[in-house]
């Protein structure tokens, strides 16, 4: 598989297949019962297989259904371990590679992009792409005054494909949603397709980048490099060299897990306080642990690909600072007359504001403390609390709505906890929250604090 297929007929016969294979296995899966395993052992093996060819169709696509994939696998730590562990390596590769397209057809972008004569740009080009994902692949270069840089080249018709897969994909939403517990497939599609058209446009790219290149120029902890040249579909931006997250997720120091997962959490919350923007696609293939600068220093966080973002031009919205506070606090009426305003429940439903409180103590628990180890197995814990249709807190996140405008930093929050939890770190995440978030802090208190502390 070695091109992106364009044609619609192609692609959506290959997801088309998948609902297909589902069925043919719930087949296989009942002869299994018949037989004598039990539905229990079955199950899993069901799950498994699924998840082995959905996540094998969505890395051969690339385009939409490689987005989602690699959406969905930061939510992996949510599966149980007997599922996650066998397509594990699956996941991450979707984090990180895709089979990259014939050189032909890269250099025939380049030479319509750039000009004919492209090559007089680089004093090196390196042919084989150092990175392949869902709509372009990365070449490593050296520019024409010496500087080494990264050449993001989008595939030929990733748009038709984006908009084709997701299209697919939201149809048969329901089969995937036993993949990850808890959560709502269809919406995530929907806003996925809602951002194809920003994530294509390398010139809103550009400068999103920039502006965050700029703000984190001199910052100790972060690295974000800069642009050196935009056109239509390439995008030309500094090289940095570092260790991807996927591999300090498989192989990582305990060292180099917390700082990880710190400077991920700082990034998270710091990004839309200083640039207005959130980095909207949080999965471990965006981001780099970069050594120390001199002898005794700490790891960097490299960040990359600023296709989607969220413009929040006032930083985060003050009702999530002010909801977390008064949720520690205990206060619930406080909290359920903040979410009734906010119009996260809308205004024909009634619920007992102390049965919202018990729904969201559990999840903010990383907040609680001065400390917190985040885990795979508390991650299956709040999956498995809200998938539990006898539960309460099923019962109840049911009749919870999400507002629009919220919810894209609500899957960046989700995501980046499920990174958290496979990173497997211990994150001072109630730091970063009174630093960045306003409203967290009681009034008078966020004086208080020192600038950058």
């Amino acid at each position: 598989m070695s091109d992106l297929p364009r044609k619609a007929v192609t692609r959506t016969a290959k997801l088309a297949a998948l609902p297909l294979g589902f069925a043919g296995r719930a087949t296989w899966g009942l002869g299994k019962r018949i037989g004598g395993k039990s539905a229990e052992i079955v199950g899993r093996e069901l799950q498994q297989r699924t998840a082995e060819q959905l996540f094998k169709v969505l890395g051969e696509l690339k385009g939409g259904a490689m987005k989602f994939g690699q959406a969905m696998s930061v939510f992996e730590s949510a599966l149980p371990e007997e599922i996650a562990g066998p397509y594990r390596a699956a996941l991450t590769k979707l984090q990180e590679a895709a089979p990259p397209m014939p050189t032909r057809t890269v250099h025939a972008v380049l030479a319509e992009r750039l000009g004919p004569n492209w090559r007089e740009l680089f004093l090196e080009f390196e042919e084989k792409p150092a990175a392949a994902a869902s709509i372009g692949q990365v070449h490593r270069a050296i520019w024409h005054d010496g500087r080494e840089v990264a050449v993001k080249v989008q595939y030929p018709g990733a748009g038709e494909a984006l908009l084709s897969d997701l299209t697919q994909l939201s149809r048969f939403a329901r089969l995937l949603g036993p993949l990850i517990p808890g959560m709502d497939i269809k919406p995530l599609i929907s806003e996925l397709r809602d951002r194809v058209s920003e994530e294509l446009d390398y010139e809103l790219e550009a400068r999103a980048q920039r502006e965050h290149a700029a703000e984190f120029a001199d910052d100790p902890d972060v690295v974000v490099p800069d642009v050196v040249h935009q056109r239509d579909q390439v995008l030309v931006t500094e090289w940095i060299d570092g260790t991807p997250l996927s591999e300090v997720i498989a192989d990582g120091t305990p060292e180099q897990r917390d700082r990880a997962g710190q400077l991920l959490a700082r990034f998270l919350f710091s990004g839309p306080a200083r640039t207005g923007l959130l980095h909207a696609d949080p999965h471990p293939g965006n981001f780099r642990l970069l050594p120390p600068e001199k002898e005794g220093g700490e790891y960097r966080l490299g960040v990359l690909d600023f296709g989607t973002v969220d413009r929040l031009p006032g930083g985060l919205p003050q009702t999530i600072g002010d909801s977390l506070r008064m949720t520690l606090e205990g206060d619930a009426e406080a909290v359920y007359g903040l979410l009734c305003e906010e119009g996260f429940v809308k205004e024909s439903i009634e619920l007992d504001p102390d049965a919202v409180l018990d729904y969201l103590l559990p999840i903010i628990e990383p907040a609680q403390a001065e400390e917190f180890t985040f885990t795979r197995s508390w991650m299956r814990g709040q999956a498995a609390r809200i998938a539990d249709p006898r539960s309460p807190a099923h019962q109840l996140g049911k009749q919870l709505n999400l507002p629009p405008s919220y919810l894209l930093i609500h899957r960046v929050t989700l995501s980046t906890i499920g990174v958290l939890c496979q990173l497997d770190a211990t994150v001072r995440l109630r730091d970063e929250l009174e630093e960045w978030v306003p409203g967290f802090l009681p009034d008078g208190e966020e004086d208080e604090q020192p600038a950058g502390a």
